[in-house]
C-alpha cells in the first residue's frame, strides 16, 4: 500500500476550505501552504492537519512544488480550496495506491476531469467540462511547468486518465466572475506583450476578437446546453477578450505619453494588490 498525499495551496479560503478538506479525510497525508491569510483558513486547516505551512506566494505552480517538498506520499495529489473529491475519484485514488507500481509501471501520473459549477448551476458545455487536469502523479513522476497563465505539471513518463470528478465551485456570483476577469484580464495582457514585445492592439481586436470568443463558446462548444447560463458565460467570455486588448491598448497609449502604468505582471503582485488595494501608481 502506498501513501497519497493531498497538497493544497490557500489564501482566505475560509468559505471553501472545510468543504474541500471534507472530502479528502481518506488521504494520508493533507499537506496546505498558505500565502498569508488574514481569515480563519488556517485555523481550520489545522483541524484536518498539523502539516500547515506559510509561504510568501511567487506563482501556483512554484507554490504547490513547495507543498509538494513537506509531502511525504508516495503519490501527489493537487487540490484547490475551491474543489471538492467525488466518492468515485477517490476510489480511484485509493485503488492505484494499493495496487501500487507492480501492474502500472509504466503510468506515472493521471488526469481527472473537474466539472464547474457557476452561478449555481453545474455547466456541461461551451468547453468548460471535462475540463481535464493533470494533477495526480507519483512524486517522483512530473515536471513543473512554471508560468503565469497555464502553469502547471507535466507528466516525466506515461500519464492515465480517471473518470471520477472534481466538483469545482467556480463563479458563486457574477461580482466574482467579473472581480476574477479584472485579474486575469491584467495576467493574458502581460503574458502577451512578454510574448510578442511589440504587440499592438488594433480596433478590430476589440471587436472580432470578443465576437470570436463569444461564438465559439455558444455555438461551436454548445454553451447553448447550458441554457441561460450558457449564454451568460459566453458574453463574459466576449468581454474577458475585450478586456485583455483594452488593457493592450492603454498600455501602448501610456507608453506612447511616456509613462509607465502597466498591468500587474505576475500573480505574486495580484496577491499583492489583493491585500494593499487596487490602486494603481503612474511613474
Amino acid at each position: 500500500m502506498e501513501k497519497v498525499s493531498i497538497v493544497l495551496i490557500t489564501l482566505n479560503e475560509e468559505q471553501n476550505i472545510k468543504r474541500c478538506l471534507e472530502s479528502v479525510r481518506w488521504a494520508d497525508e493533507i499537506v496546505v501552504v498558505d500565502s498569508g491569510s488574514a481569515d480563519r483558513t488556517l485555523e481550520l486547516a489545522r483541524k484536518y492537519t498539523d502539516s500547515v505551512h506559510v509561504n510568501p506566494f511567487r506563482g501556483d505552480s512554484m507554490q504547490r512544488e513547495v507543498g509538494i517538498g513537506h509531502a511525504t506520499g508516495d503519490w501527489i495529489f493537487i487540490l484547490d480550496a475551491d474543489e471538492e473529491v467525488s466518492r468515485e475519484l477517490a476510489e480511484e485514488v485509493m485503488h492505484i495506491a494499493r495496487e501500487g507500481t507492480h501492474s502500472r509501471e509504466s503510468i506515472v501520473g493521471y488526469e481527472y476531469p473537474r466539472k464547474p459549477s457557476v452561478f449555481g448551476k453545474w455547466i456541461e458545455h461551451g468547453g468548460w467540462y471535462p475540463d481535464y487536469h493533470f494533477r495526480f502523479f507519483r512524486k517522483d513522476g512530473y515536471v513543473a511547468n512554471h508560468q503565469e497563465v497555464h502553469g502547471g505539471f507535466e507528466a516525466r513518463g506515461r500519464k492515465g486518465r480517471l473518470k471520477g470528478i472534481v466538483y469545482h465551485h467556480t463563479y458563486d456570483t457574477v461580482f466574482d466572475y467579473i472581480e476574477r476577469l479584472n485579474v486575469y484580464s491584467s495576467l493574458y495582457a502581460s503574458s502577451k506583450l512578454g510574448a510578442e514585445p511589440n504587440i499592438q492592439a488594433r480596433w478590430y481586436n476589440l471587436v472580432l476578437n470578443p465576437l470570436s470568443h463569444f461564438l465559439r463558446m455558444f455555438f461551436s462548444k454548445k454553451g447553448y446546453g447550458d441554457g441561460f447560463h450558457g449564454f451568460v458565460l459566453a458574453m463574459l467570455d466576449a468581454v474577458f477578450s475585450f478586456a485583455v486588448y483594452a488593457k493592450l491598448w492603454e498600455y501602448r497609449m501610456r507608453q506612447k505619453e511616456g509613462k509607465s502604468l502597466l498591468p500587474p505582471i505576475t500573480k505574486a503582485e495580484l496577491n499583492r494588490r489583493k491585500r494593499t488595494g487596487w490602486a494603481s501608481t503612474e511613474g
